[in-house]
Parts: structure tokens; C-alpha cells; sequence
């Protein structure tokens, strides 16, 4: 082995904040103990860079790089490595850092593993390896705990390249280059290095492929090489059969029977043989440890040993009745002569046959099986036409299979072929609905009229749906007068013919007269209801909701919920959102899924159901990131912010907040940035800071130019009521009331008849303020929800106890308490204890003693209670359990202040009581207990 110093040079890192964090903890420790870590990820991830990061960044001592010697390293010995590294870290702690350690010899690994497991935390050496995770890990360094590399977030991947590119990409060389690398950040760079200038920019057409054999092998350190003739086949059979599995396993019998048919002599079966390294069987699945290793062994076969496995696969499919698979495997075979004319293996035919089958619904497959299978048919195609259209069908279903970053390539392909109106509307279509979800919506409500109008003469029940969907963007945005303007009343529709092979013909086009019938009955009620005529808005909008009673398809029961939420049916939305949801899964349409847990995460918010609508969108937030859809993650996120807003948990609202209103500010996003600006000044008014709430919700409602969503800020309204009282604003507060009554009347928002006259008590003279208090909650008890009514129970419960009217303060007030936690909002449960002990009443379940306090405290604020008695201090608090040492900052001072305690010694001692008592308590239960078992027994 060999070793050098380190000439630490600037590292840029994009991601990774995980992984660096626990390299970082490693270092930190460093001054005081030693320690290992392994850093594992394929080829590409970023392992020597962040070897590299860590070297830079250590600065309390000598860093070493180890590597094999001229000879492999066999001659070095495990006391001579240990002696090395001891006597480096003798003056001081040293790092020493082992980079690409699987390609050292066994003997090199067998010294270093030895020497890792014998060095003690004493000796303050910490050493970092790293491993490529496309082959098994040396049994060496197996026990070493691991910080896993995967590929880059979206984000980060974006910020990459255009760091690497100056930002020069255009936007459409910009997503092909992202979709290709798959967040893999050095095959990014290498295919943006490739580009020239004019092919960045877009002037000229990239590369076919544009990721080749000679980039793939470069990033990947060449394609793996076996003396074995079979194991380089079946490298090769499960790369070519990965194809239509979009890089997944595949079926280890499937392989097997493609190498029988490639190779004459005998094969062995699948557990006949050793695996090769670079592959792992699991049961009767075949898979590739690493992504990129299965695309560089599939692009560095020579084509006829490439398309020989591709007609090997062919045949086995087709014998077995996959009809759509078997067909792609025989489109990648196809190559050398040209077929005969009439050969039903000429690119054309094959083409033809791809596409039908792609588009027949009888056939089961996923959506993202049958992007597959038009991009290949739309490649096969010679006639422009024909082949825009077939690449917008793979944009459309690879939308559906969840993967906007695959449609919108797809999306550019089809844009350079000249097409019909009714392709291009299409075209315009797909790419309208990808960016509502996942880019400015602004442009979305462009590129959807547009597609309207391309549609209009041939397909007029699309241009009306396409319309619609223009209306959804011009709402996501805030503009009202573009929406009145998209839902304008246009001429009727006729039903056209389904697509051929989509569905039986007469299911089919039922299917369409229904969707089209939805789709004008949504438009009608929804422009109604913008121009505040609920009498017109009703009756189509119920038809909406009915129809989603019967119907079973995902895009009509979305229609339902959303027609639900705009008439205030809470019950109907989640009715529609809950089975939206089920048929989206069931059908395998990964996009549609975190729309439909929106909508049940909003019906569940308007129902006062804050933990369900919590549940509903931290799935919804994670499969929208998993699918790409930047808008809907923040719709999830502004909710996810509300449902905190009540709770003890300040740093979760700060965090969904800014990652909400920074997609939002984006994308135009007027809606979602309302909801997670109320959010913040909700958690402002229930954390006793009504000036800085009444600063917040003032932009939202009050009339001018910045206020917020014309659909959503009246819900903010008796928030800004509330706290502008508290902050003696009572004019604005006054201001906004009219409209808001207004609101109340109109019918569609359960809450707001109670929440009006709780708004009305709080700016009432106190001899009118009485009779208000309590008709608000009479309407609470007809609308129903826990949160609203304990809202105005602990409005009226402050409003006693300040007339001294204390036995009636007593019961609003435990109402109150009552109703916060049985809907979990603890910040408003405090408020309501607060107002309880000023009346000298001590909450349900409390009494004066150190176990009765500690009753006082929420679940969080207990743990940090105990951890701090323990002698824990914020920092280790924080760490051990997971939140940040603001979190723990922000409850301790609560702790303090409910167990009436100055310091954290007065604070171990109230602990240790408490749970000296409980012991004691807990001692006498089980005498009691066994005295009753023995009283039975004799018995």
C-alpha cells in the first residue's frame, strides 16, 4: 500500500446533504474517538468526490489516502499498516481515506479489513472507503456500517448541469440530458460534454443515442468482462430482457430459455451455475446490482450478438402469448439485410403492429410498457405524421405511468415532425397537463388553449376537456378573469369515435359520451359558481358528484371529489377522492394517484380533520416526488403546513412553508403559496403572537393587489379577525367582514355561518357578544368538526373568564381542551390549560404533585424532559430524537413554563419525582393485583 498527503482543491457538491451529514459527524468526532464509514454507489454517484469533500473539509489533523502498491500491496502486513496509522495519529487525529478499495487485491483488503476491526476508538483514526455498489462487497469490509449513495434528486441533478453547462442548455436538450443520465451526475456531465455548442443550445439535433457505448463505458470504467462465453451471454440476455422492464429483475426462467435458443450446446439452469458478480438472483428474479452497469453491457455488445439476444427473447415471448413484449424484443432485433418487401419483420410492419398493440386495451400492460412500445413504433416510422403521433402517445402514457421526465423528450419529438391540428393539439395536450403538474402553470393555461384550439374542429369533446383543463391552470394560478374567460359557454359537442383498440366500440363510446358530459356539466357549474350564482352553479356541479357515484374511471371520479369540494361536500369529496385513489392504483396510473390524495387531504382540512388530512398528504407528498409532480408535492406541502399549524411543532411548519412557497413563487402558484401563508400565520395565532399573524393574513385578505387566492382566502378570514382583535385592528378587521358574510351565505363552506358569528362576538359590545358567542356554536353543531367548534368554545371560555363569570368559563373552557385533543391540536390544547389554571381549575387528570405537572406535558415535550434530566444537553436531545435543537429550544421553554421551573436542575428534580412516584405507584398496583390473584385462587 501506498500513501500520500492530500492537496486539498475546492469540491462542489450538488445532493447529498444526507450523506454528507454523516461523514461530517464522523470528522466531528475525530478530535475525540475514532471510527469507519463505507461509501457505497454504483459507478458514477459521486463516491470519489465526496472522499474528496471530506478531506477538504477536515481540518483538525493529517489526511492520508491509501491505495494497493506497484505490487498489489500483498507485502505490507496488518502491524505495519497499524503502526503506520497510529503513529500518524499519534500528535494528532488523522483521516485516512481509501478510495475505489474493491479493486484492491485480496491480500491489500484482507490487511485493511484486519487493521479496520483492531484499531480502537483510542486511537483517533478515522477511515473512510469507498466501494462500487455494481458488485458484491468484499467479505473484507462486509461489518462496516455504510452511507449508500443513490442517484441525485431532480433538483439537484438540474443545479448540476447547469453548473456544468453555464446554463446555456435549452429547456428541451435540458430534459433529455436529465432523463437520460437518470441522476446519475458523472454520466450528466459526460453527455453534456459531448454536445457541441449549437447541439446545447438546440439548434442542432442531438445525438442518436444519446447516451453511446463509448459514454456509458467511460462513466461505468468499461463494460465488465467474464472469460466465460455463457456469462457474458446472460450479462447480455438480462441487460436485452431489462429493456421492457425498465432496468428492474426479470424472470430468471425467461433468460434461460432465450440462451437455450441462442446457444446450441446445453445451458445451465439458473442456479446451476454461479452468478456472475454484477448480477444478484433473488427466488426466480434476475437483476443488475447497477443501472448504469445493465446499460453498458447492453450498449457495448456488438449489434448482431445484441440483436440476436433481442430475436431470442422475441420467440420465447411470443411462444408464450406476451404479445407486446415479444413484439418489442423483435422491433430491437430487426437490423442487417433488409427484410423482404412483403416480410412481416419490415420496420413499417413491425411498426404498425407496436403501435395497435400498444393501443389496445384488452392487452395487459402498464402504462409505462406502452410508452415503450409507441416511442419504439414512432422510431420505426417513417411518414412524419404517423410518427408525432406515436410519440405523443408515449408522452401520454409515460405521463400516466408517472415519469414527466421521460413525455416531455418524447413531447420535443414530436414537435419536429409536421402533423395535422388534431396531432399537434394533442401533442399540446400532454404537454399542458405536464407542466400544470410539474412546471409553470402559466404556461400550462397557454399550451391547453392551445391545444383547444388545434382540437376544436376534429375532435371537439377533447378541446372542451383540453379547455377545462386550462381553467384548472388559470385557478392553480389565481387568475380569475382567465378563468372566467376558459370556462366561457362555447358551442356544443359531439361525440367522437374512440381511438381505435382503446375499448370495445360501444363500452368506448359510452365511455366518451360520459367523460363528455362531465366535463361540460363541470365547466357550467364551475363558471357559475366563480360569478356567484350557487342557484346555477348546483345543479351541474351535482351531476358531477352523481356521476361519481357509478363511474369507475380515475379522471371522472377526480372530477367528482373536485365538484364536491367547490359546493362544500366534505362527505362527496372524500367519497370521490377515496375511490379516484383506489381506481388510479388499480389501473397502474401512478400520476393520478397524488391528485386524488390531495383532494381527500383537502376534504379531510375542510372537515377540521387535520391528522387524516396529515396521513393523506405525507403519502401524497412522497408520490408526488416519486412521480415528479413538483405542483401537486406543494399543494401537499401547504397542507401538510396547515395540519402542523395547530400542533407543537413550529420547525415542521417553517419547513413545509418555504418548500411550498418556493415551488409556488416558481410556478405561479397562487393557490398553494395562500394556504401555506395561512399555515405560518395560523402557527403565529396559536403560539400566542397575534401582531405577527394579523401582519401575515392582512396581505392575504385585505382588498389590493397582493391578496391571496380568490378561492381560498376567505377561509383565511376569522383567522385575520382574531388575531387583528387581539391586535387592536378592529377596522380592518371590520373590512373584510361584508365580503365574508357574503361568503357565508353563499352556502358552499360548512364552517363559515359559525365562524361569521364568532367574528361578530369578537367585535360585539359585551351585551351583544353573549347571544353571538353562542349561536356560533349552535352552527357548529350543525356543520360538525372538533377544531372550529374548540376554536369558539376557547374564544368564548376567555371571553367569561374576562367578565368574571368563572363556573360558565370553567365548562367552555374544558370543552374547549376537550375538542383540541381529540383533534390533536396541541398549541391550541396549551392555550386552553393556560386559561384553565388562570382560573385556578386545574386541567382534567392534573392535580399539584411532580406526576400531575408532568400530565401537563405533550408526548414531544416529555421525552425532552426526561432526556434533559438525564443530563442531555440540547444538542444530544436533538439527535437522538431526530429534530433540530431549535425544536428542542422552542419545547423546553414550554416545559419550563407549564412545570413552573427556572432551571434544568429544578427540572431533573421534578422528573425524578415524578417517576420515583410512578414506581412507587406502579409497586403498589402489583401487590394490589397479586393479593387479588391469591384472594381469587382461594376463592
Amino acid at each position: 500500500m501506498t500513501g500520500e498527503t492530500t492537496v486539498r482543491t475546492a469540491v462542489r457538491i450538488h445532493g447529498r446533504s444526507t450523506q454528507r451529514k454523516a461523514l461530517r459527524a464522523l470528522l466531528d468526532a475525530l478530535p475525540h474517538h475514532g471510527g469507519h464509514l463505507l461509501v457505497a454507489g454504483e459507478p458514477g454517484l459521486g463516491r470519489t468526490t465526496l472522499l474528496r469533500w471530506a478531506a477538504r473539509s477536515f481540518r483538525a489533523g493529517p489526511v492520508l489516502h491509501l491505495g494497493p502498491g506497484p505490487d498489489g500491496g500483498a507485502h505490507v502486513t496488518v502491524e505495519q499498516l497499524l503502526d503506520t496509522l497510529r503513529a500518524a495519529s499519534a500528535a494528532a487525529p488523522v483521516l485516512v481515506c481509501a478510495d475505489d478499495a474493491h479493486l484492491w487485491d485480496a491480500p491489500a483488503r484482507t490487511a485493511l479489513g484486519r487493521a479496520v476491526r483492531r484499531l480502537s476508538t483510542a486511537d483517533r483514526v478515522g477511515l473512510l472507503l469507498s466501494v462500487a455498489s455494481d458488485r458484491a462487497v468484499a467479505p473484507e469490509f462486509a461489518r462496516l456500517p455504510v452511507v449508500h449513495l443513490d442517484p441525485l434528486a431532480p433538483s439537484a441533478a438540474a443545479a448540476l448541469l447547469d453548473d456544468a453547462t453555464d446554463g446555456v442548455a435549452a429547456p428541451a436538450v435540458r430534459e433529455q440530458l436529465l432523463a437520460e443520465a437518470e441522476g446519475n451526475p458523472a454520466l450528466l456531465v459526460a453527455l453534456a460534454r459531448r454536445l457541441s455548442p449549437a447541439e446545447l443550445r438546440g439548434h442542432r439535433p442531438l445525438p442518436r443515442p444519446l447516451a453511446d457505448a463509448a459514454v456509458l463505458a467511460e462513466v461505468a470504467g468499461g463494460a465488465p468482462s467474464d472469460p466465460s462465453a455463457h456469462a457474458r451471454d446472460l450479462l447480455l440476455t438480462v441487460a436485452a430482457a431489462g429493456q421492457t422492464e425498465d432496468g428492474t429483475d426479470v424472470d430468471a426462467g425467461l433468460v434461460h430459455d432465450a440462451l437455450r435458443r441462442l446457444r446450441p450446446e446445453p445451458v445451465p439452469g439458473p442456479r446451476e451455475e454461479p452468478v456472475p458478480e454484477h448480477l444478484v438472483l433473488a427466488g426466480d428474479r434476475l437483476r443488475f446490482r447497477s443501472p448504469l452497469v445493465r446499460r453498458t453491457v447492453h450498449a457495448t455488445a456488438t449489434p448482431e450478438r445484441r440483436r440476436a439476444v433481442h430475436r431470442a427473447l422475441a420467440e420465447v415471448l411470443e411462444t408464450g402469448g406476451h404479445r407486446l413484449t415479444g413484439l418489442l424484443h423483435r422491433s430491437w432485433s430487426l437490423g442487417g439485410p433488409e427484410p423482404a418487401p412483403a416480410s412481416a419483420d419490415r420496420p413499417a410492419a413491425v411498426a404498425d403492429r407496436l403501435a395497435a398493440v400498444a393501443a389496445d386495451g384488452a392487452v395487459p400492460a402498464p402504462h409505462r410498457l406502452r410508452a415503450t412500445a409507441y416511442a419504439r413504433a414512432a422510431e420505426l416510422t417513417a411518414d412524419g405524421a404517423r410518427r408525432a403521433e406515436r410519440y405523443t402517445a408515449a408522452a401520454e402514457q409515460a405521463l400516466l405511468a408517472g415519469r414527466p421526465d421521460r413525455a416531455r423528450p418524447l413531447l420535443a419529438a414530436a414537435r419536429v415532425s409536421a402533423a395535422p391540428a388534431a396531432v399537434r393539439g394533442r401533442a399540446e395536450w400532454v404537454r399542458g397537463v405536464t407542466e400544470l403538474r410539474d412546471g409553470p402553470v402559466g404556461d400550462a393555461h397557454q399550451s391547453l388553449l392551445l391545444a383547444a384550439s388545434l382540437l376544436a374542429a376534429d375532435a371537439p369533446a377533447d378541446a372542451a376537456a383540453a379547455a377545462l383543463a386550462a381553467a384548472d391552470a388559470a385557478w392553480a394560478a389565481g387568475d380569475l378573469s382567465a378563468c372566467l374567460a376558459t370556462l366561457a359557454p362555447g358551442p356544443p359537442h359531439r361525440t367522437e369515435n374512440p381511438a381505435p383498440g382503446s375499448d370495445g366500440p360501444a363500452d368506448a363510446r359510452s365511455a366518451a359520451a360520459h367523460s363528455a358530459a362531465v366535463v361540460h356539466d363541470h365547466r357550467v357549474g364551475m363558471r357559475a359558481l366563480l360569478e356567484g350564482r350557487l342557484d346555477r352553479a348546483g345543479a351541474p356541479l351535482g351531476q358531477v358528484v352523481e356521476r361519481g357515484r357509478t363511474e369507475g374511471r380515475p379522471e371522472t371520479l377526480l372530477r367528482s371529489a373536485a365538484a364536491a369540494l367547490l359546493l362544500g361536500d366534505v362527505d362527496a369529496a372524500r367519497r370521490g377522492g377515496a375511490r379516484a385513489l383506489a381506481a388510479a392504483r388499480q389501473l397502474g396510473s401512478d400520476t393520478l394517484v397524488p391528485q386524488a390524495l390531495e383532494y381527500l387531504a383537502y376534504a379531510e382540512l375542510r372537515a377540521g380533520r387535520h391528522p387524516q388530512a396529515r396521513t393523506h398528504a405525507e403519502e401524497g407528498l412522497r408520490t408526488a416526488l416519486r412521480t415528479g409532480q413538483r405542483n401537486t408535492a406543494a399543494h401537499h406541502r401547504a397542507v401538510l403546513a396547515l395540519a402542523a399549524s395547530i400542533e407543537e411543532e413550529p420547525d415542521v411548519v417553517a419547513r413545509h412553508v418555504t418548500a411550498a412557497l418556493d415551488t409556488a413563487r416558481r410556478h405561479g402558484l397562487a393557490q398553494a403559496a395562500t394556504l401555506a401563508q395561512w399555515a405560518a400565520a395560523r402557527a403565529d395565532l396559536g403560539r400566542g403572537r397575534p401582531f405577527d399573524a394579523a401582519d401575515r393574513l392582512g396581505l392575504l385578505v385585505l382588498p389590493g393587489p397582493g391578496r391571496g387566492h380568490f378561492a381560498v382566502w376567505r377561509l383565511a378570514v376569522p383567522c385575520f379577525v382574531e388575531a387583528a382583535v387581539l391586535a387592536e385592528r378592529h377596522e380592518d378587521a371590520r373590512e373584510v367582514l361584508t365580503d365574508f358574510a357574503d361568503w357565508a351565505a353563499f352556502g358552499a363552506d360548512p364552517q363559515a355561518a359559525a365562524q361569521l358569528a364568532r367574528c361578530h362576538a369578537l367585535l360585539a359590545p359585551a351585551d351583544h357578544a353573549d347571544a353571538l358567542y353562542r349561536r356560533a356554536l349552535d352552527r357548529h353543531d350543525e356543520a360538525g368538526g372538533d377544531f372550529e367548534r374548540a376554536r369558539t368554545a376557547l374564544l368564548y371560555g376567555k371571553w367569561l373568564r374576562r367578565r368574571r363569570r368563572p363556573r360558565e368559563a370553567r365548562g367552555r373552557l374544558g370543552t374547549a381542551l376537550a375538542g383540541f385533543e381529540r383533534c390533536g391540536a396541541g398549541v391550541w390544547a396549551a392555550q386552553a390549560r393556560g386559561e384553565l389554571r388562570a382560573l385556578g381549575a386545574a386541567p382534567q387528570g392534573t392535580g399539584t404533585g411532580a406526576p400531575a405537572r408532568l400530565g401537563l406535558l405533550t408526548p414531544q415535550q416529555l421525552r425532552i424532559a426526561r432526556h434533559v434530566a438525564e443530563g442531555a444537553t440540547n444538542r444530544e436531545v436533538a439527535l437522538a430524537l431526530g429534530v433540530s435543537t431549535r425544536t428542542v429550544d422552542y419545547h423546553l421553554r414550554k416545559v419550563f413554563a407549564a412545570l413552573g421551573v427556572r432551571s434544568r436542575l429544578e427540572l431533573a428534580r421534578t422528573v425524578g419525582e415524578a417517576e420515583q412516584a410512578r414506581e412507587v405507584r406502579g409497586a403498589g398496583e402489583s401487590r394490589r393485583a397479586g393479593s387479588y390473584e391469591k384472594t381469587g385462587a382461594q376463592h
